[in-house]
């Protein structure tokens, strides 16, 4: 899936964090969301890669990336944590500037990566996520039904792990394959990997951990920003779903709008999976974006 990418594990700051790079030119960092893995862009990495030199990574608590244990404060799994792993990456890959372009889960790990180190982050393209703090203030019941697991991960241990624990496959089908184009949208091998990494021990304490952490430590965070009139500077686009519950429960481009200043922006026609529902959208969206 991955032709000519190279593969590499490096070392983070709470562990091994697998990579794979390829391509020549501006770097461009790409992140994975939940429950999915760096393997999520297989439709769109080669034909970046020609453009770019691509890097990907799975997240700590996904892939084949370190799970490192939980705290008491789910600091291990907030956002600011996720960042450092994404600047280590790329700085063990010679990039201390580079572009990102990131998804669900991984695109709430690029917000802080740019909110904690501008200096870093050139450009950002988001996928199918509104601020963190917005969209927990703005919940709504439609929102809360679509997006049911934001509500049960959270939930204190030992349950939802126990829980996801029994059988993590029906999990990973049951979140993925209940939103818009079901389990169809991916190709087989992507969703086999996808169920692979789910299996790896700890991958439920590991999850469970990066939303407790998204409604609590990563919520004070996003108050202090907010409080402090801070913003981002770098230009910042976001791509959503039309048939995704993100586009429909929200005012994506107004809730970014107050949290950075330079955003575009629209929807495209998918769901909420749009590097594999919609790949030659998000191609020409990202050329434009990251081009320019």
């Amino acid at each position: 899936m991955f032709k000519g990418f190279v593969s590499q594990d490096v070392t983070g700051p709470a562990g091994v964090l697998r990579t794979l790079r390829s391509g020549q030119g501006a770097p461009l960092l790409l992140i994975h969301g939940h429950p999915q893995t760096h393997v999520m862009w297989h439709r769109v990495a080669n034909d970046l890669a020609s453009h770019f030199t691509v890097v990907l990574m799975d997240l700590r608590g996904y892939g084949d990336s370190a799970r490192p244990a939980a705290d008491p404060e789910h600091a291990t799994y907030s956002k600011r944590a996720m960042a450092l792993d994404a600047l280590a990456v790329m700085r063990h890959h010679g990039f201390e500037r580079f572009q990102v372009l990131a998804h669900d889960r991984g695109a709430r790990v690029a917000h802080r990566l740019a909110a904690d180190h501008p200096a870093a982050v050139q450009r950002m393209l988001l996928l199918d996520i509104a601020p963190t703090l917005a969209m927990y203030s703005n919940t709504t019941e439609g929102f809360a039904r679509a997006y049911w697991h934001w509500f049960f991960l959270i939930q204190p241990p030992p349950l939802p792990e126990a829980l996801i624990g029994t059988d993590p496959v029906r999990y990973l089908h049951s979140v993925m394959g209940k939103r818009h184009a079901g389990l169809a949208a991916f190709a087989p091998e992507a969703l086999a990997e996808y169920e692979r990494c789910v299996q790896i021990p700890g991958s439920a304490e590991s999850i469970c951990e990066d939303y407790r952490a998204s409604a609590g430590i990563d919520l004070a965070h996003d108050r202090d920003d907010v409080a402090a009139g801070r913003k981002l500077a770098m230009p910042l686009r976001v791509l959503w779903g039309e048939h995704g519950a993100v586009g429909q429960c929200f005012d994506v481009l107004a809730l970014w709008r107050e949290r950075a200043l330079d955003v575009s922006g629209q929807p495209l026609p998918c769901g909420h999976y749009i590097a594999e529902e919609a790949p030659a959208h998000l191609l020409d969206q990202a050329l434009n974006f990251f081009t320019t």
